[in-house]
């Protein structure tokens, strides 16, 4: 990769902000990349019908998905640090989890959880950037879901229309496309400073 996109990766801290389809998956390319400190924090534990989506094993079902994820990415790579939080993330306790992180991924599931940690990192968190997710249930359509940012330290993934529903469930295909879109913006952000717009 050349040695300054290499220093500008190890030099980095990734916050993930939950752990199901979309945080496991953007953790795992993170990891991959290079990236040199994750902060990953989620409150669950990994259940059977996570699998079909998450990047956990069955062997793992049961396991907080914080020692799980952690397990998973320390076999990948041992230079990465990883910093797990086994916590609810609340407007209190965001800016405290993830001090220090060039860019929080939002991997959360609902509306309203979403809203409260790009609020929280958007007002309390002034030298950080966050990657948020819209749009991303079903399957197909694969091209549907973008990145485009929205202000000078928020970008958004996904098609900005497809929620889950009867008939519209949370597919690997779809939920894997987002993911990676997430991991590629946080690598742009990180090497160059900036997410260009779709």
């Amino acid at each position: 990769m050349g040695i300054r996109v290499f220093d500008e990766l190890k030099n980095a801290t990734v916050g993930i902000a939950g752990l199901g389809g979309l945080g496991s998956n953007v953790a795992e390319a993170l990891d991959r990349l290079g990236v040199g400190k994750l902060i990953i924090a989620d409150f669950d534990a990994v259940e059977q019908s996570n699998l079909n989506r998450q990047n956990y094993f069955f062997d793992q079902v049961g396991q907080h998905k914080v020692d799980a994820m952690t397990e998973n990415l320390r076999r990948i790579s041992a230079d990465t640090e990883i910093v797990g939080r086994k916590v609810r993330l609340t407007e209190e306790n965001i800016p405290k989890i993830f001090a220090g992180a060039d860019v929080v991924a939002e991997c959360f599931d609902l509306a309203d959880q979403k809203r409260m940690l790009v609020e929280t990192v958007l007002s309390k968190m002034p030298a950080t950037q966050v990657v948020t997710v819209s749009g991303l249930a079903g399957y197909g359509r694969s091209n549907e879901i973008r990145t485009k940012r929205l202000g000078p330290r928020l970008v958004l993934v996904g098609d900005e229309v497809s929620g889950i529903g009867p008939g519209v469930p949370l597919t690997s295909g779809r939920v894997g496309v987002a993911a990676y879109h997430q991991a590629n913006a946080i690598a742009e952000i990180l090497i160059d400073g900036k997410t260009k717009k779709a």
